[in-house]
């Protein structure tokens, strides 16, 4: 008996210095040509002080970037209950296609910034199913609205759903399942990404869910369990490597959606200091970034944080990040 624990122990400990060596040995294929482009959050440039659309208009005609990825927020487009505002993001689509900008639109209840899941007032007593329902409600709104822009490419419902991160009042895989059978169901030609956190997770069930899976890339946070800023001690290569792994098993694209370009603070940007904000986040640790994403062999990447780098240069008089960040949109 002994000795079969030993070997089974002895089984576990190869397979785990197998899948070390794997996953984080060797470098990927450096990736010269890289498709970049920046998120928006209307609500996130607001929270800064901005002039929201002042900001958007800015990362298309000064900064150049031309793929867009939009946040959509329930409270935003549904107020009240049935009456939908689309006013706001029929701009930004609007803008994008004016413009020649490509985007792809992030749908449900839990769509990214925090609190992450954005619920109206009038929903957020209702019972878990009622929800769903109205989440439902909204996603069929959305698509049947857009899906005539020829600008928008792919569509993203929720964001990081298998990811205990945010103030959500639930998950559930199944209904994220029925949220992408309605958004198949009314528009065929286009793909829906599953997006998934490039730390925590191999994707597994975002390629077994998605047409393309969309992973985060965090590379310095403030880890409130620890109390303590902390950099993850991963490599390019484990991105590249588990990008590999979904494109043999599943025949699925993996792309960078967040790319991290800007701070993660204590407490929220606003209310952290310039120094604080350079611990996670700097010019240096910027070109850093950009330097760790082209490493992973990826080729497609969606920086986080352009608001933030327009608040930089708007009201701290400091362009170096965003005049560092036009290079790449040359």
């Amino acid at each position: 008996m002994k000795k079969n624990i030993k070997k089974i122990l002895l089984g576990l400990a190869v397979l785990f210095l197998i899948l070390v060596g794997y996953f984080f040995i060797g470098s990927a294929p450096r990736a010269e040509k890289i498709a970049w482009g920046v998120n928006f959050s209307q609500r996130h440039a607001e929270y800064l002080g901005l002039d929201w659309q002042k900001t958007y208009l800015a990362l298309i005609d000064d900064l150049g970037a031309k793929k867009i990825k939009i946040t959509s927020q329930w409270d935003l487009i549904e107020p009240q209950e049935r009456k939908y505002n689309f006013n706001d993001l029929d701009w930004q689509i609007r803008i994008a296609e004016e413009k020649g900008a490509s985007v792809f639109l992030v749908m449900g209840i839990k769509t990214g910034r925090w609190p992450e899941c954005r619920i109206p007032d009038w929903a957020q007593g209702l019972k878990k199913s009622e929800q769903q329902e109205k989440v439902l409600n909204l996603l069929k709104e959305i698509v049947l609205r857009y899906r005539d822009s020829e600008n928008i490419w792919a569509w993203q419902v929720e964001n990081e759903p298998f990811f205990p991160f945010g103030e959500c009042p639930w998950t559930d895989k199944e209904f994220l399942k029925k949220e992408i059978a309605l958004a198949k169901s009314l528009d065929a030609s286009r793909p829906v990404i599953v997006s998934d956190t490039g730390e925590f997770s191999f994707w597994i069930t975002a390629a077994k869910l998605g047409d393309i899976v969309s992973t985060t890339l965090h590379r310095r946070v403030w880890f409130k369990e620890i109390r303590t800023y902390f950099a993850y001690p991963l490599k390019p290569v484990f991105y590249w490597r588990k990008s590999q792994i979904i494109k043999n098993f599943f025949n699925k694209e993996v792309i960078g959606g967040e790319l991290q370009s800007e701070p993660w603070c204590e407490q929220g940007i606003r209310d952290c200091s310039l120094e604080e904000q350079g611990k996670t986040m700097n010019l240096q640790f910027f070109q850093e970034n950009i330097e760790f994403a082209r490493s992973t062999g990826l080729d497609t990447f969606y920086l986080w944080g352009a608001e933030w780098w327009y608040w930089l240069k708007e009201t701290k008089a400091n362009p170096e990040i965003w005049n560092e960040a036009k290079k790449l949109f040359k």
